[in-house]
């Protein structure tokens, strides 16, 4: 028994290892990010100043109208414009890019030199030679080089997305900064998209939702993590490999 128990002690750590090079736990789903304390969720707990509201010559009981332009009436301006409100970002991306290059070169030359006479020298050598010799083209070059080259690249990228971000800043020229963050976990797979820049309020339609082409330094980034996306990349050996062996 107690020969056996080592061996199990080995066998249980050696387990432990392995499936610590995965990113997901064995027999169990991948988790969620932690809820942690970011600019995202800064921005919600300590929104912007209010804005000041504007005196009318018909006295406070004209904020009470239906017509008024205040965000909480009717017909009120609700698209996101200050820290701590949240918009919507749809991303509707279909690229595709083509570039096909060729090349061709090619180059030949020839050199002969030869020694008819020299003070007599080369009839000297003849007579050493083996027969059929001769010194009459003692240095004779030929060289050719061919050169081809062939290039292409194909990419077709088709993305169709619609995640809620939040406004972190507004900036002194009146830009405003967003992040937004969405996690989608189907079975054992876990989808998460992240997007990040710096929008114009102006071109938040009036449904509060802005497309991805006018966000600037846009930063949008589609992944996940789970058994699906570890079946498709290589395993740490073949990594470091790949790294370390210069063949």
């Amino acid at each position: 028994m107690s020969c056996n128990r080592p061996l199990r002690n080995w066998a249980g750590a050696g387990l432990i290892a392995i499936s610590g090079c995965s990113s997901t736990p064995v027999g169990t789903p991948p988790p969620f990010s932690p809820v942690v304390q970011n600019s995202e969720s800064a921005a919600m707990q300590t929104p912007g100043l209010p804005a000041p509201i504007a005196t009318t010559a018909l006295g406070p009981s004209s904020r009470a109208s239906l017509w008024t332009g205040d965000r909480g009436s009717l017909l009120g301006d609700r698209r996101a414009m200050t820290r701590g409100d949240i918009m919507t970002v749809v991303i509707e991306i279909d690229d595709s890019a083509e570039i096909s290059n060729s090349s061709d070169r090619s180059r030949s030359g020839s050199q002969q030199a030869g020694l008819s006479q020299l003070f007599g020298v080369p009839q000297r050598l003849d007579k050493r030679l083996p027969d059929g010799a001769t010194s009459a083209g003692l240095v004779d070059l030929n060289s050719q080089s061919n050169s081809s080259g062939d290039g292409s690249v194909r990419r077709n990228e088709r993305l169709t997305l619609r995640v809620a971000v939040t406004i972190t800043d507004v900036l002194p020229n009146g830009v405003l900064a967003i992040i937004g963050r969405q996690e989608v976990r189907v079975n054992f797979e876990l989808r998460e998209l992240i997007v990040t820049g710096y929008v114009r309020p102006q071109d938040i339609t009036r449904q509060n939702e802005i497309t991805y082409d006018k966000i600037a330094s846009a930063r949008i980034s589609y992944g996940g993590r789970g058994q699906i996306t570890d079946m498709q990349q290589p395993r740490v050996g073949q990594q470091i490999l790949e790294n370390v062996l210069p063949f």
